[in-house]
């Protein structure tokens, strides 16, 4: 199949890499990226597209795909699909699926989990939105680039799905930290804390399999200084897309709420930024209680 790729940094370079060991015939664009290997590199995002089949993007947030996809539509070719990797927020999902879909193109929003590890083992998950015509024709890519794919509903139920399980993951992961922290005060052993609660109503994904302690459990990037599999950064723009969309929606989250601004203050105020969001367990294990 031919693909037009654009945007090829962490996540969406091994993706792209992916799909041409695979055998697909992809064409990439990115402005400051590498080019992955198997990957023909594309002047622009007009040129990337204009010959695909499926058109996937992999992009920072939803100001920069609306852009992105201003350019690219109009060079897609009739019948074509636009299928958006990237996690942005839902009007965005949607303003830019009605767009794609006024110019005869198929569309969806289709936003991982499994981070930088999963696209590179190509075992992510995708959860997605847009008509059912458009799921089945990217549906065999989804399976050389992840292990599981859950077609979610219409435009923008993607995002709606990964806005709520990464409002989950980070009031998981903080409470995680928050239980290792005190066991460390109380004088519990790390790995005695790992072995009750990872076989107990305590078992989280946070804890079992990507426990923030170092030496305890999986490896994780806390085994690795904490550089991130998935950065901090990354989760609070999530984070605070469940809370842009939790207003708009006029949805009582107040532990989502409470987890963007541990990690507003985690990331911009106090050494966060550029370390994996597990970190925060170092961070809470210096603080007292106030």
């Amino acid at each position: 199949m031919k693909i037009g790729f654009i945007g090829l940094g962490n996540m969406g370079g091994p993706m792209a890499a992916n799909l041409a060991r695979a055998g697909h015939e992809v064409m990439g664009h990115d402005p400051s990226a590498p080019m992955p290997e198997g990957v023909r590199p594309a002047a622009s995002a007009a040129e990337a597209v204009r010959a695909a089949r499926v058109v996937i993007t992999m992009l920072p947030n939803g100001a920069i795909l609306r852009a992105v996809a201003a350019e690219a539509i109009p060079a897609m070719a009739a019948g074509a699909v636009l299928c958006d990797c990237s996690t942005v927020d839902v009007d965005s999902a949607r303003a830019v699926a009605g767009q794609a879909q006024a110019a005869g193109l198929g569309a969806l929003d289709a936003p991982v989990s499994g981070g930088i590890g999963g696209a590179a083992a190509g075992t992510l998950t995708f959860m997605v939105g847009g008509a059912a015509e458009a799921f089945a024709v990217v549906a065999p890519l989804f399976e050389v680039m992840g292990q599981k794919t859950v077609h979610c509903g219409a435009s923008g139920a993607g995002q709606a799905a990964k806005i709520c399980n990464n409002m989950i993951l980070g009031a998981t992961m903080i409470a995680t930290c928050e239980a290792f922290a005190l066991a460390d005060k109380l004088g519990l052993e790390r790995q005695k804390m790992f072995d009750v609660v990872s076989t107990s109503s305590g078992y989280s994904w946070s804890m079992n399999a990507y426990c923030p302690a170092p030496g305890v459990g999986p490896t994780s990037p806390a085994d690795n200084d904490y550089k991130p599999g998935f950065a901090a950064e990354l989760m609070l723009k999530d984070l605070r897309l469940s809370q842009q969309a939790a207003a708009a929606a006029d949805a009582a989250t107040p532990m989502g709420a409470l987890a963007e601004t541990l990690y507003a203050r985690f990331v911009e105020a106090e050494g966060g930024r550029g370390r994996d969001f597990s970190a925060m367990l170092p961070w809470l294990a210096t603080k007292h209680n106030k």
